[in-house]
C-alpha cells in the first residue's frame, strides 16, 4: 500500500522520546507522505483532539492504541468525505481526508467522532447494523455537544432532522428493521437503519432516567469498557444481544434487552418528539462554571 509516513497523536514528546499524554493514543498511518509537514501536524492535531474529546465523554477505550489510515484528498466538498472502521485483533479506522481543509473544519466534522464511537461496541451481525450505526450516530452528536462543537439547539435540530429522514425512508424500505438492516448496503437503506437506531438509544436513555438508574447510557458504556469489552463476542448473531445484556446488568435494570427485541421486529418508524431529544441531551450538556 506504499505506507511511508507515521506520527502518533495522544503522545507528548521530549528530546525524541514519546510518553502517553492520555490513556489511549492514535497512530496516524499515511498511505502517501503528506504534502507538507504542516499538513501532517494539522491532521495529527485533529486526531489528538478527536480522541481527547471522545474519551473525555465516553471514557477510556479498552483498546490502548487506535491505528488510523489516512487517504489524503486535496479537493473535496467535505473535510472528511469518507470514513469506516475495520475489525480485527486491533480495530482500526480508515479516513479519506481533505488535507486542504482547515483544522477548525476538521474538528467540526462528525466523521472521526462517529468512527471512534464504534470502538466502544463489538462487531455486530448485519441484522443488527441498526444498533451499531444508531449508537455511533447518537454518540457522535453527544461528544460534539459535550465538547462545545455544537450547541444544544444544534444537537436537537440535527437529531430531529435525522429522525425525519429516517421516517420518510421507512416508507420506501418496507419490512422489519432487522431484515432491512441485514440488506442495508444492497438496498441503500441507510437513513432508515441509522436513524431507527438513534431513536432506540434516545428511548433507552429516557427509560433509564425514568427507572432512576444511577448511570446514564454513556456511564454504562464507560463501565462496559472496563469490565466486558475485551471478552465480547464479535460478529455473531447474538453479539448485539450480549452487549445490551451486559449494559442492563451494569444498570441493574431490564430496559435495553426488551426494547431491542421490540425494535428489531418493528416495521414502522419510532415516534420521538423534540422534547424527548432535548431530555436525552441533558447528559451531554457542557459543564458550566
Amino acid at each position: 500500500m506504499g505506507l511511508s509516513w507515521r506520527c502518533i497523536a495522544g503522545f507528548t514528546c521530549f528530546v525524541g522520546c514519546c510518553f502517553p499524554a492520555y490513556s489511549n493514543s492514535i497512530e496516524a498511518v499515511w498511505h502517501s507522505a503528506p504534502s507538507t509537514s504542516l499538513e501532517s501536524e494539522k491532521v495529527n492535531n485533529w486526531l489528538y483532539h478527536g480522541l481527547e474529546k471522545t474519551t473525555f465523554v465516553l471514557g477510556k477505550l479498552e483498546q490502548p492504541t487506535v491505528p488510523v489510515y489516512i487517504h489524503a484528498i486535496e479537493y473535496a466538498n467535505e473535510p472528511v468525505p469518507w470514513g469506516e472502521i475495520s475489525r480485527g485483533n486491533i480495530d482500526s479506522i480508515t479516513l479519506h481526508v481533505n488535507t486542504k481543509a482547515s483544522l477548525w473544519a476538521l474538528k467540526a466534522d462528525w466523521t472521526l467522532y462517529h468512527e471512534l464511537a464504534h470502538l466502544y461496541h463489538p462487531l455486530f451481525a448485519y441484522r443488527d447494523m441498526w444498533l451499531a450505526e444508531g449508537l455511533a450516530t447518537y454518540l457522535q452528536n453527544g461528544v460534539m455537544l459535550k465538547s462545545g462543537i455544537i450547541s444544544s439547539q444544534e444537537f436537537v435540530q440535527r437529531i430531529s432532522d435525522g429522525l425525519a429522514r429516517g421516517e420518510r425512508a421507512t416508507h420506501l424500505f418496507i419490512g422489519t428493521l432487522s431484515s432491512v438492516s441485514e440488506n442495508m448496503w444492497r438496498l441503500k437503506a441507510y437513513q432508515r437503519v441509522y436513524w431507527s437506531g438513534v431513536a432506540f438509544f434516545i428511548e433507552a436513555e429516557l427509560k433509564l432516567q425514568e427507572e432512576g438508574v444511577k448511570h446514564s447510557l454513556v456511564g454504562l458504556i464507560a463501565r462496559y469498557q472496563a469490565c466486558c469489552r475485551k471478552n465480547a463476542s464479535a460478529g455473531k448473531k447474538e453479539s448485539a444481544l450480549h452487549f445490551l445484556r451486559e449494559l442492563d446488568k451494569l444498570a441493574g435494570s431490564k430496559v435495553l434487552e426488551p426494547l431491542y427485541h421490540f425494535y428489531g421486529t418493528r416495521s414502522n418508524f419510532p415516534f420521538i418528539t423534540k422534547s424527548q431529544v432535548r431530555l436525552a441531551s441533558v447528559h451531554y450538556l457542557p459543564l458550566t462554571k
